[in-house]
């Protein structure tokens, strides 16, 4: 099937320790919104101006706000709780075994090239189609929508119980929610609901599957260590007199 390996476990277990990484999603989305939800009702309007500046406002990425297509990922609507509480659910259900399978790394990289191309192809399309491009997109669920296709993919037979009740395979269930984003997208139905953002992040995760490029796999972190190591590690010869400092004089890099 391509750059995706196709697993077939039966049984769905919403059970188990939370994997690190969701956790670490969970606590930072929670924490945020609750600081968004008390500075809204709270009427703080220079804090509000700072939610506002981290939001997704397609007139600011093509300005320069590069930093919006990840920021507006931890940020949910301060209105009420339904948005937030029903994105952590799905991240919880359906990212969680993808953690355990992949490790954090792996989960972290597809999670953000899903949110990341959400929020792109979002502002594309505004601009595109005539949309307005001065409102901000908010929220997880492009890359919420990129974990539902990745679980599909992955687990294709686990079965989904639609409102508690209907079961359904987990492949049937994405394929349902990929053909309402998209119909929605291509209507412009559902008010401010950003239905090209859903259609991004299973557009995006489905390329990172098929063609996973490997720049995504890199641990950046651990590259990071491993370069203040080797600089340590200089600057610890220079001070030991193995290695020519900035003031030596002599035709030789080393010097004994």
């Amino acid at each position: 099937m391509g750059g995706y390996t196709r697993y077939t476990r039966m049984q769905y277990n919403f059970g188990g320790i939370v994997p690190r990484g969701i956790k670490l999603l969970l606590i930072s989305n929670s924490v945020i919104f609750v600081i968004y939800f008390l500075c809204f009702h709270a009427k703080i309007s220079s804090l509000l101006w700072i939610f506002h500046f981290l939001s997704l406002i397609p007139d600011w990425v093509v300005l320069g706000a590069l930093w919006q297509p990840f920021t507006y990922l931890f940020l949910h609507s301060p209105g009420g709780f339904g948005h937030i509480l029903i994105n952590m659910l799905m991240l919880w259900m359906f990212g969680s075994d993808l953690e355990r399978d992949w490790g954090t790394r792996k989960f972290f990289n597809y999670y953000f090239v899903c949110g990341v191309g959400a929020g792109l192809l979002d502002v594309a399309a505004r601009f595109a189609l005539g949309g307005n491009t001065g409102v901000p997109t908010i929220g997880a669920s492009g890359a919420i929508y990129g974990i539902l296709l990745a679980f599909g993919l992955l687990y294709p037979n686990r079965t989904i119980y639609v409102m508690l009740m209907f079961p359904i395979p987990a492949r049937i269930f994405v394929l349902i929610m990929g053909v309402i984003a998209f119909l929605s997208a291509v209507a412009g139905s559902g008010g401010d609901v950003a239905h090209y953002a859903h259609l991004g992040g299973m557009l995006f995760g489905y390329f990172y599957l098929r063609h996973r490029p490997a720049v995504l796999d890199i641990d950046w972190m651990g590259s990071y260590r491993r370069w203040q190591l080797r600089r340590a590690r200089r600057r610890f010869e220079v001070y030991m007199h193995k290695r020519k400092g900035p003031d030596d004089k002599g035709p030789d890099d080393w010097v004994n």
